[in-house]
């Protein structure tokens, strides 16, 4: 849940009657006991800040002490909030300001958590560094402090955790870097949230075979447009026919070479040509980008596409061609349109940087009506209707060439087989980075290829 979505949540479990003292009582102790589960009597410094995240601290440390646990308390401030208040009337053990404060074998952080907007001080954060530098394990309570929970920005230059333990739901930080990378392990405490968020963890996809009806139309016809580098065209190919598609065909300038004799290559003469070869009523999906180019012939190629009625993937060149016209190019199709940018394609098609990834996205999907696929190892997808999901499962072995072209491929079989874009971009992007965990490290393209049928089997 985002912070609003989560600060709304919360309200509707107290206007039903729970009490902000139970919520967070139902937090801290939580968070208490899975601190308990991973260390069990380890000495312990919980680091309280003047909010609620302080709050939780308080709690967690008075579970622990009544466990027998030697925990010391450090606040810089009192608390400000009536509920934390209460937490800390509660406490029974000692009480530190941090400049007395001494480094523990435990360092928990509960000074900020969702909610921060601008960095912790540099006089706090010298000795936040200092007492989480020496100690032995380290545990964040719901986000480490200095994290903006919505962004996955990080305030300040934070050291790794090994441990976030998030409170009620997860925040899209805990998936969005660079605070991704500082979080360590995941876990959740559940506190009772019950209501819904326009935001999840892309999910693994549920497929199902082809019947002993289906035939190669029916089970999708993908239709990948190749243009001056034809290497990028043929990954695409090759990816959407081991991904499911019944057919694939290349639409090629004269002398393109099939990379396998199941993929029909198909010549085009000229942009009449290719007009006329799209209309065939049975193509699924048609993907345009891969290998592209951006002279005034990829403009044409572009141009025809976007005038198709077909679901269409839209990827690497083609969405640097489009430019800042993509929202009102791809906003007058009626067939469903998915976008795969990486960071810098995304920025072309923006007349701002890319800052926050969500909101960017759900911004550039409202206005172009489609659905984005946000590339990166915090994968984003949104669909139009502002839905969107957030990779759980990056590999870093995939920053390597043709793996882009390669997960246009898979979305394109997705999208052919006549789901919407973006549950095509979702399954596309669990597949690709499914496909990339089996083939191990260090792969090349045509390797996470030849893993697809596997990754396509585990969803069946």
């Amino acid at each position: 849940m985002t912070a609003a979505e989560m600060q709304s949540a919360e309200q509707m479990l107290i206007d039903g009657g729970v009490s902000v003292d139970e919520l967070m009582r139902r937090a801290g102790q939580g968070a208490a006991q899975m601190i308990w589960r991973i260390s069990a009597d380890l000495p312990t410094l919980i680091l309280c800040g003047p909010g609620n995240n302080g709050g939780d601290g308080y709690v967690i440390a008075q579970w622990l002490l009544e466990k027998g646990v030697d925990v010391c308390v450090v606040a810089p401030l009192e608390p400000k909030t009536e509920a934390a208040r209460y937490a800390k009337s509660q406490w029974r053990g000692k009480t530190l300001s941090l400049a007395d404060a001494r480094p523990a074998a435990q360092f928990v952080d509960c000074l900020f958590g969702t909610g921060l907007t601008r960095a912790v001080g540099q006089d706090w954060f010298h000795h936040f560094e200092r007492l989480f530098a020496e100690a032995k394990r380290r545990i964040a309570i719901d986000l480490p402090s200095g994290v903006e929970s919505d962004s996955g920005i990080c305030f300040n230059e934070l050291p790794p955790f090994d441990i976030t333990i998030a409170l009620g739901a997860f925040k899209p930080s805990h998936y969005l870097e660079p605070a991704r990378s500082i979080m360590g392990d995941l876990v959740g405490i559940d506190i009772g949230i019950m209501a819904e968020s326009q935001l999840s963890i892309l999910p693994k996809p549920g497929l199902s075979g082809p019947s002993s009806q289906d035939h190669k139309y029916s089970r999708g016809l993908v239709a990948v447009v190749a243009g001056a580098m034809t290497g990028a065209a043929k990954l695409t190919a090759m990816a959407a026919q081991k991904s499911g598609a019944g057919y694939v065909k290349i639409f090629a300038a004269p002398g393109f070479e099939t990379p396998h004799p199941s993929i029909v290559v198909e010549t085009v003469r000229d942009v009449a040509d290719l007009q006329q070869k799209l209309s065939d009523r049975r193509i699924s999906a048609i993907v345009l980008g891969p290998g592209l180019g951006r002279d005034d012939q990829a403009k044409d190629l572009l141009n025809t596409a976007l005038a198709t009625d077909a679901p269409l993937v839209l990827d690497a060149d083609a969405l640097t061609v489009a430019g800042p016209q993509f929202a009102d190019l791809v906003s007058a199709r009626s067939a469903e349109t998915i976008a795969t940018p990486h960071a810098g394609e995304f920025s072309s098609l923006m007349t701002d940087a890319l800052q926050y990834r969500i909101d960017d996205c759900r911004k550039l999907a409202r206005e172009a009506k489609c659905s984005i696929l946000l590339k990166g190892s915090d994968t984003v997808v949104v669909g139009p209707d502002g839905k969107a999901s957030i990779s759980a499962q990056s590999c870093p072995w995939l920053s390597t060439a043709g793996t882009g072209d390669i997960l246009a491929g898979i979305i394109a079989s997705r999208l052919a087989s006549g789901v919407s874009g973006y549950r095509a971009a979702c399954g596309g992007q669990w597949l690709h980075s499914r496909a990339a965990h089996l083939a191990g490290p260090a792969f090349t393209p045509e390797m996470l290829i030849d893993q697809l049928p596997a990754t396509l089997q585990e969803c069946l």
